[in-house]
């Protein structure tokens, strides 16, 4: 999870609240000493982490809660409130036809986030060309070349060419019946008058709805400094922050970016061209303090599911009608959505509940199951109750398993039946379901 250090220290001091019989002023300077101490080791600015947490702790002691809001939860609501605040605001790009300029400084990530950014809009529906506008650095174009096959649009440039503003004269000729134009320019080691010089007039060129710097979290709080010196040099839109899910320095980074104002409209959450994220404050926090994020669930949930099959499923699995195949599916709508720690952070109450070994271990049952349910035949996939032993011992021979996989696999199977057979006594929780795919009441 991105800032787990961070994320594991705030849910453990939340859940000191939870734990206690009332909440007295003790309670809530411990809270507000345990928040501080969270915030400091995550290289939050000593100011803001101070002036953070006395604004936690006077609100806690002075406010009341609201009607029908018990103590406990009106604490945990003026942490979430404060945090949220301390982000400062954010800005989404819009969907539209648009051209982007990449910029910021040598290896902060800005190639490898022009792929993550076109797939980002891809998977929107948009069509777009990638420029690859750094002329210096060797192999910057066959980085860029690998990244756009990977995620299956079109790249310009040459590896030979080391104009930099012809390269993307040139680009922008070929790409103009194309909606997104993502221009990667090159960086430096520091922010010196060469690199302000060929920015500028790239810019001129491109005439960008957007420039976009691209810093690495780990620079922690130095990340205040750099937003503002790109700004005045060039006129930055937004940040996007990579690097974010392994660094201890990524408070540090949120923070001293939020103070600048500069908005911070993507963060990067790992390596894989997926791991991209808009930067929704209340959202963000909300997943940091373990309380889920629903919204981007179904978001991402909405990406890879058909709505139609989706429902079908849903009425099969509420009706006691759920087979291998219906499981299978499951899985790999699952896999599609990301990897098992990043979806689990999202639902209320998960977050922190496995560590990564057993999330690690969960994951690679998943994909086990998978390999031993395309080893069944369509028969035993809707009728599992045929699997006996000699169906297993073939089963397991054809796969390269143990007949114990096959009977963990029948058995999560026979589980996951009868919690979705319950489910669908429950007609509140039917009508609830439902209503996600817009279908108002069910008829089994």
């Amino acid at each position: 999870m991105v800032l787990d250090a961070l994320g594991d220290a705030l849910r453990n001091t939340l859940r000191k609240i939870a734990g206690a019989s009332h909440i007295s002023p003790e309670l809530i300077k411990e809270l507000v000493r345990d928040i501080q101490r969270a915030l400091l080791q995550s290289d939050v600015n000593v100011r803001l982490a101070l002036e953070l947490s006395k604004t936690i702790e006077n609100r806690a002691l002075e406010e009341k809660a609201p009607a029908g809001m018990t103590g406990r939860e009106h604490v945990v609501r003026i942490v979430h409130q404060e945090l949220v605040n301390a982000l400062g605001e954010s800005r989404s790009l819009k969907l539209g036809p648009q051209k982007i300029m990449l910029v910021g400084l040598y290896g902060q990530g800005k190639t490898t986030t022009a792929g993550k950014l076109g797939k980002y809009f891809k998977k929107k529906g948009l069509n777009l060309g990638l420029i690859a506008a750094d002329v210096h650095r060797p192999a910057a174009f066959d980085q860029l070349s690998q990244i756009s096959e990977q995620i299956q649009v079109p790249v310009f440039g040459s590896s030979d060419n080391k104009d930099a503003r012809k390269v993307v004269k040139e680009g922008l000729k070929e790409f103009k019946e194309l909606d997104v134009v993502i221009v990667d320019t090159a960086g430096r080691h520091a922010l010196d008058e060469e690199l302000i010089s060929e920015m500028k007039s790239i810019s001129k060129i491109v005439k960008p709805d957007e420039i976009l710097l691209v810093m690495d979290a780990t620079v922690g709080q130095q990340a205040g400094p750099q937003a503002q010196a790109f700004h005045e040099a060039v006129g930055v839109s937004g940040v996007i922050l990579t690097k974010l899910d392994g660094s201890a320095k990524g408070g540090g980074a949120l923070s001293a970016v939020a103070v600048t104002k500069a908005p911070i409209v993507f963060v990067g959450t790992g390596e894989s061209l997926d791991s991209l994220e808009t930067l929704d404050p209340d959202r963000f926090i909300s997943r940091l303090l373990g309380m889920g994020d629903l919204q981007t669930l179904l978001e991402r949930a909405e990406e890879v599911l058909d709505a139609e099959s989706a429902e079908d499923t849903a009425r099969k699995m509420l009706s006691g009608k759920f087979t291998l195949i219906d499981m299978r599916e499951q899985m790999e709508a699952l896999t599609k959505m990301g990897p098992l720690s990043k979806v689990m952070e999202m639902v209320p109450g998960m977050s922190g509940m496995m560590k990564k070994g057993q999330m690690d271990e969960t994951q690679d049952r998943l994909e086990k199951f998978k390999v031993l349910m395309n080893s069944m035949t369509k028969e035993e996939l809707e009728n599992p109750k045929i699997i006996k032993r000699s169906r297993i011992n073939r089963i397991a021979k054809g796969s390269g398993s143990d007949p114990q996989e096959i009977r963990e696999l029948l058995k999560q199977y026979n589980q996951s039946r009868k919690m979705m057979s319950n489910l669908g006594g429950n007609r509140r929780m039917q009508q609830r379901m439902m209503k996600q795919f817009g279908k108002g009441d069910l008829k089994l």
